[in-house]
């Protein structure tokens, strides 16, 4: 009897294993909880999705020793870093992370140049400050700096040592190693709006372009708070030589003659319009690129957010938004439009910005917010049907929402560096793709359905009474 209760036993665990097998559902470990890893889904051969937040994924953070669900980004940078055989151009806002220095490092004293562009406020390596300088900084930038000081210290003396900043801080680690590096003030001004890039070009044939800076908190998660696993962010590579050309050739306007002396770098709306360019993939696959900003000389169609609107409007079922700023007043008017003609428009934004009296969550809602003078955005238009599928995604403590995405009918993706913002369209050095590929979209698809599962809908009571207060404030 025994031998039969065992067997059985054995059966049923048999058939509970190969159930959970045939799902694709694999249980591991996330700390001390179990949690379920979703199967992964198929990628296209040319275009690879990644997300820090993947449900199909599991990684140890390298610096924390976190282990934690999600696509490891880093990895996958320094993985394509490792590949070049020729040339590396990076571009991007802020680089702190010492693994992707490294990996650069260790492909230019193989003879591969590289060359980087960062934004002009993160030019300077924070192991260079002095005390006094730290102690003046702003809120922002000392929680910066107090972060770095986590990843870099590693005798914790609260000092930084010479051998300590040529291990871990990055902008050092590529000084020391001769890798020419460049900012936004190389064209002769204090700076473009911002030098918004995320991208990498591998031998000029293949594109690493994310939402995510290369930093702790966009892709792994903040020192100081053990909560966070980092802001929302993705990553995709894009191996085609077409399109990889095209990046080059916004990097090298750039560059000009990089670290040659010559102010002949070109940042910002000193660069020559360039139009959108198509680019055929495969026989369903297609990416559209812009780069920004445009001149406000120009007609906005022209423009950046005026490709997103175009696009915006070739929607026939379903909208989905996931934005770290929405403050583009005609890009909701074309939501708008999309919406009375029965289109599903679900939107989520990023909780710091969600309900300022610029969002245009608000006039998605039918409420508009008055600003400090007591006064509407001219342009404000809160929408006569409101819709109540717009609202704020729960993220760990610390976190942001970190993408610039759309997704239409479950085919076509806007994505890319550029904020639906009008500093990105007509002040920052920022990129828009368009993809249209349906095997691409479903990555982004479980992204959204995962933040908008636990997100919050419609306006807080919070922002009701700040209405209210305001009639009040501003008779």
């Amino acid at each position: 009897m025994r031998l039969l209760s065992s067997l059985w036993l054995r059966l049923s665990l048999l058939f509970l294993l190969g159930l959970l097998l045939f799902l694709g559902i694999n249980t591991r470990r996330q700390g001390t909880a179990t949690v379920s890893l979703l199967p992964p889904l198929p990628q296209d051969p040319q275009i690879q999705v990644y997300f820090n937040h993947s449900p199909s994924a599991m990684y140890v953070e390298p610096y924390r020793q976190q282990r934690r669900l999600g696509d490891d980004l880093e990895a996958e940078i320094v993985d394509a870093i490792a590949t070049a055989q020729s040339s590396i151009d990076l571009a991007v806002q802020e680089l702190n992370l010492p693994r992707i220095a490294q990996a650069l490092r260790e492909r230019h004293q193989a003879g591969v140049q590289v060359r980087v562009i960062v934004e002009n406020t993160y030019r300077t390596p924070f192991s260079s400050l002095t005390s006094q300088t730290t102690q003046s900084l702003e809120d922002r930038a000392q929680q910066k700096y107090q972060e770095f000081l986590q990843l870099v210290d590693q005798n914790r003396d609260g000092q930084i040592t010479p051998t300590e900043a040529e291990q871990r801080d990055a902008i050092v680690i590529l000084q020391n190693a001769g890798i020419p590096i460049l900012d936004d003030t190389a064209d002769g001004s204090k700076g473009s709006g911002l030098m918004h890039h995320k991208f990498v070009i591998i031998d000029r044939r293949q594109v690493i372009v994310a939402s995510a800076n290369f930093t702790l908190s966009d892709i792994h998660g903040d020192f100081l708070n053990p909560a966070s696993l980092g802001n929302a962010n993705h990553l995709l590579a894009i191996a085609n030589p077409a399109i990889a050309q095209t990046f080059t050739q916004e990097f090298n306007l750039m560059w000009g003659d990089g670290s040659g002396g010559q102010p002949d770098s070109l940042f910002g709306v000193q660069k020559t319009y360039r139009p959108p360019q198509s680019f055929k993939l495969a026989k369903n696959s297609q990416i559209t690129l812009q780069f920004s900003p445009t001149s406000k000389r120009l007609t906005w169609e022209q423009s950046g957010n005026g490709l997103i609107g175009k696009t915006l409007a070739q929607a026939r079922q379903a909208v989905d938004i996931m934005l770290f700023v929405f403050s583009e007043q005609k890009l909701a008017n074309i939501l708008q439009s999309s919406h009375q003609r029965n289109v599903k428009i679900r939107t989520l934004i990023e909780p710091s910005f969600a309900y300022r009296d610029y969002s245009e969550l608000l006039d998605m809602t039918g409420i508009a917010l008055l600003n400090a003078q007591c006064r509407y955005d001219k342009e404000n238009q809160p929408w006569r049907s409101p819709i109540t599928t717009v609202g704020i995604p729960d993220l760990p403590q610390g976190d942001l929402l970190h993408h610039k995405v759309a997704i239409l009918d479950q085919r076509i993706v806007i994505t890319g560096s550029h904020n639906w913002s009008d500093a990105a369209n007509h002040n920052n050095d920022e990129n828009i793709l368009i993809i249209d590929n349906p095997t691409v979209a479903a990555h982004f698809q479980r992204e959204f359905e995962r933040l908008y599962r636990g997100a919050t809908l419609g306006i807080p009571e919070s922002v009701k009474e700040k209405v209210r207060s305001q009639s009040t404030r501003c008779r």
